[in-house]
């Protein structure tokens, strides 16, 4: 039996972390990786198709030295793509905008704050937008 996250019902401020939450992702939209698979460099779409069930990879975390399995697609944008200069626009929506940041930064938790410094977006237009009843791209805050 599958394990239901319960999420609090304290409603999110500007100081509360938010990341991408893969696992609601993957159960809420059968195209996510199609999605991911868009934001490849021309380096990587070769590697990877649209259709590819996920490609497990072994990662070593430099940090703890831990060895853990990871996606293959994620870690490749995580890691390459997302270090490219055309990740990320000023004419891409704000939604995408913190998707491409959380993919930029390893899926590092980050506040409604940190966000609007980086994107230039009005904390409070980013606060209203992902702590409303829709969920954006999976993009949550962090429990």
């Amino acid at each position: 039996m599958s394990e239901t996250k319960r999420f609090s019902l304290v409603k999110p401020t500007e100081d509360t972390p938010f990341q991408i939450d893969f696992d609601w992702w993957k159960n809420h939209d059968q195209n996510w990786r199609v999605y991911l698979h868009s934001f490849l460099c021309d380096e990587h779409k070769p590697l990877f198709s649209e259709e590819d069930t996920a490609i497990l990879i072994d990662y070593i975390d430099p940090d703890t030295a831990e060895v853990v399995t990871v996606d293959g697609l994620q870690h490749v944008l995580m890691t390459h793509c997302s270090k490219k200069e055309d990740f990320l626009t000023d004419h891409t929506t704000m939604v995408n905008s913190v998707f491409r940041i959380f993919i930029s930064n390893g899926n590092a938790p980050l506040t409604i704050k940190e966000l609007s410094s980086i994107t230039g977006k009005p904390a409070r237009t980013i606060l209203q937008t992902l702590a409303g009843t829709q969920v954006y791209k999976g993009i949550r805050p962090v429990h």
